[in-house]
């Protein structure tokens, strides 16, 4: 962990990232951030401990740069930073649905470069982040990378080619969680419980049920046939789930999101 680690664009997943690395044993003075606004890197210095610095700065002093800044921001921050990045230096980007031949292009010829897809429960320390090689990665940069999202929840290598489809599903996933807390809260008002008791079981509910598919090791149908009784209320409820088409919807939605990260990717933003 000696080597000296620059988060540029220190959002909430940034910090989030950083705050994770501190926790897991990195030093804040192995540790860079930058923001655009001078008093946010007061507050990250102030609340951290580490040195806030221009992002040419960072790029001369990190082994490692992580780019946490929104995708369509990237572009700008590359032709800031290209002059000032040399081949030897990892960079990371968090960004979503921008391929790490984007940076491979704009940068100096052959530098190492690490593409990542993490989501919101980071700022929990759950997330799951999605970690690919660029051209030039080794396996050690791989693990440079992991070492430093392991912070803040798991790791898991995919193929390049297999990040839209990461994105959909894991990236996006939260999001199709709280869509589905908020449908069945208002279940739970039309069946006549008050919202925050609604919010109370449903929420419990789900983090039970997640606990139980993490630690179980059982299949999900598995699971499910085991809260669903013969002529019971569960499999009235799931007879009407089907009828409605919510598997298929969600396929479609799915699929939907993945062809969104392509575009992304092609610069149709």
């Amino acid at each position: 962990m000696a080597q000296k680690v620059a988060v540029l664009g220190t959002g909430k997943i940034g910090e989030a990232l950083l705050s994770g690395m501190i926790r897991g044993g990195w030093a804040p003075g192995d540790l860079l951030v930058t923001a655009r606004r001078p008093e946010r890197a007061a507050q990250l210095h102030s609340r951290y401990g580490v040195e806030a610095v221009s992002n040419a700065e960072a790029a001369k002093a990190a082994d490692t740069l992580i780019l946490t800044v929104k995708p369509q921001d990237m572009g700008a921050l590359l032709d800031e930073l290209a002059p000032h990045v040399p081949a030897d230096r990892l960079v990371i980007s968090g960004a979503a649905g921008i391929p790490t031949a984007f940076f491979e292009e704009r940068l100096a010829a052959g530098t190492p470069v690490v593409r990542v897809m993490t989501n919101t429960p980071a700022l929990v320390d759950e997330a799951m982040s999605v970690i690919s090689a660029g051209t030039h990665a080794t396996g050690d940069h791989l693990t440079r990378a992991e070492e430093i999202f392991s912070g803040v929840g798991k790791t898991l290598r995919v193929p390049e080619t297999q990040q839209d489809a990461a994105t959909a599903l894991s990236g996006s996933g939260p999001a199709y969680f709280y869509f589905l807390v908020e449908a069945m809260t208002d279940a739970g008002i039309l069946l006549g419980l008050p919202r925050d008791k609604a919010h109370d079981l449903i929420v419990q509910a789900a983090v039970g049920a997640a606990v139980m598919l993490r630690d179980s090791g059982e299949h999900p149908v598995k699971l499910r046939e085991n809260v669903t009784s013969p002529a019971g209320t569960t499999i009235n409820a799931i007879r009407e789930l089907e009828n409605h088409g919510v598997r298929a919807a969600m396929l479609a939605a799915l699929e939907a999101a993945r062809d969104r990260s392509r575009e992304l990717a092609n610069g149709n933003g």
